[in-house]
């Protein structure tokens, strides 16, 4: 009997201890967990530190409430908030990461669709759902965890009777003392913290700033300078030329400055303006300052096209169901054939007809690529030039206005293909090869000097390959407007960098450049520090005002 007795004593003994550390692994959770969104926003590991504020209510709430279904939901409702909260940081994390701006819960649903298209480019279908399945999964996980954490520490706060009471009345009034006085456990982090309270809230304020920002957005749309324009006169010293605005993709301020992974880039630039001169061509170049960086491509073209600021998908959309003039429009309305060309699309784009007005969109639809896709670019850049001239430039037609985008400089910037004879292009076959020589973009990105270097050889090759195509294809009724649509990402362009990207006019024609002598652009490919700097949506209204009368 007596050790049966022992013996089960000991077992008891045993459960009370472990009862004991779960309980400590409890309190700590809620110490720690709730403080996460805080550290992801500041970057600084002290921001774990303090009491959190919600942590405390829980278990206050908890201490009160017998229910048992009202302490389950309760539990619950923390665990989801502060997962929210976490999951908010990571995305405003991310984002200020990859295009310069926290995450915004109206605008950017359609900014995350566009990073899982990338994601599964990149690292192909199967691993990036395995990948969303496995975040959803330890979120859910993460959630019932700290539900349960804050049930455990609750319930042994209710089981110590009076004394569970005076603790956490202690804890509170000492948190309330804290937050009044400001003590502060190291210099700018507070004892009593609200993280989570706080990320939630900034994120919030953002889309009540996005509301009223979408309104001011509103009556800028109420008025145009291009409406009441004649036909007759839009666009007249442009008549007869073939005119094409190229998009390079991630072609920013940063490829042109000084630094280890640039030089190739100076090579192309200061070789193509050497050729540029031996085959009759001139040049002048500025910034333009883009709405969007790091991504997020089509908010640039938007706004170069309208003439308006497009800065967030919100603005996009409603652009996109109003009929504001274009510049493609513009060229249309004064006789021109419109043509779009984005190697990458694979659905129909409604917009290209219904609002910025192509008569024809080519896309890997219908391009006849028949070689390797490179990462996001489902087709070289040297490909699609080829397929643009072939179908659409010479052969005595109609005068076209294109816009065109070049997506070989689309990140990852690896695998990345090399330019081969003109004459071998063909259906893309040629390029087999090309791309499994490549190193994966996940080992790639994993070394940031890595990734400024492979950054820097898809500009050049991007760049090498509109130099090429104007030495073998250009003529004199060409006029090639050649910009980036924004910065690359952090991991390339650094903290201080800004929104601003290279653009540049070629031409044969010194009539064009008599026409914007007063934009005081500086001569060459490649715009100096002291270049000027227009924001985006001033370059439609100048470029028409420019060429027209």
């Amino acid at each position: 009997m007596t050790a049966d007795r022992d013996a089960r004593f000991g077992e008891g003994d045993r459960l009370s201890r472990g009862a004991r550390i779960s309980t400590v692994a409890a309190c700590a959770a809620l110490l720690v967990v709730p403080l996460v969104p805080g550290a992801l926003t500041t970057g600084t590991p002290a921001a774990l530190l303090g009491v959190p504020a919600e942590s405390l209510a829980i278990v206050l709430v908890l201490l009160i409430v017998v229910a048992r279904p009202v302490r389950a939901t309760a539990a619950g409702v923390f665990g989801a908030v502060v997962v929210s909260a976490i999951l908010v940081a990571v995305l405003d994390l991310g984002f200020r990461a990859m295009i310069d701006r926290p995450f915004n819960l109206v605008e950017d649903g359609g900014a995350v669709l566009s990073a899982w298209g990338v994601v599964r480019d990149a690292a192909g279908t199967g691993n990036a759902i395995l990948t969303v399945l496995l975040l959803a999964a330890l979120a859910a996980a993460a959630a019932v965890a700290l539900a349960r954490a804050a049930l455990r520490v609750g319930g042994a706060a209710a089981g110590a009777g009076r004394r569970g009471g005076i603790a956490v009345a202690a804890v509170t009034v000492a948190w309330l003392v804290g937050s009044l006085a400001g003590l502060q456990v190291l210099p700018g982090t507070p004892v009593a913290a609200s993280r989570v309270e706080d990320t939630l809230i900034d994120s919030s304020a953002r889309a009540l700033t996005s509301i009223r920002d979408q309104r001011a957005f509103e009556r800028a749309l109420e008025s145009d300078r291009l409406d009441g324009v004649p036909a007759q006169e839009l666009l007249a010293a442009l008549a007869g030329k073939d005119v094409v605005v190229a998009f390079v993709e991630s072609y920013g301020r940063v490829a042109v400055e000084d630094s280890a992974f640039t030089d190739g880039i100076a090579r192309a630039l200061d070789e193509g303006g050497s050729l540029l001169e031996r085959e009759g061509y001139s040049s002048r170049s500025a910034f333009l300052a883009s709405p969007t960086f790091g991504g997020v491509s089509w908010l640039a073209h938007a706004t170069l096209q309208s003439g308006v600021w497009v800065d967030s998908q919100a603005k996009y959309d409603r652009l996109m169901a109003g009929d504001r003039q274009t510049l493609s429009g513009a060229f249309a309305r004064a006789g021109w054939r419109t043509v779009a060309v984005v190697p990458s699309n694979t659905r129909p784009w409604e917009a290209g007809a219904s609002f910025y007005g192509f008569d024809t969109v080519l896309d890997s639809r219908n391009m006849g690529y028949r070689g390797p896709a490179f990462g996001y670019a489902r087709m070289p850049d040297q490909y699609t030039w080829q397929v643009f001239s072939d179908r659409e430039l010479g052969n005595g037609r109609q005068p076209v206005m294109a816009e065109i985008d070049l997506v070989s400089s689309h990140t990852p910037w690896t695998p990345l293909p090399s330019l081969v004879p003109w004459t071998r292009v063909g259906n893309g076959s040629v390029f087999a090869g090309q791309a499994a020589e490549a190193e994966s973009p996940v080992i790639a990105w994993a070394d940031p000097d890595r990734a400024r270097v492979l950054y820097g050889r898809s500009v050049e090759y991007a760049l090498r390959t509109i130099f090429s195509f104007l030495e073998t294809y250009g003529d004199q009724d060409l006029v090639l407007v050649v910009l980036g649509d924004h910065q690359p990402a952090r991991i390339v362009s650094g903290s201080e960098a800004d929104g601003d990207v290279p653009v540049t006019i070629i031409s044969k024609d010194p009539q064009v450049f008599a026409s914007i002598a007063s934009w005081r652009w500086e001569d060459g490919p490649r715009p100096s520090p002291d270049a000027p700097v227009w924001r985006m949506d001033r370059f439609r209204d100048r470029f028409v005002e420019a060429f027209s009368g």
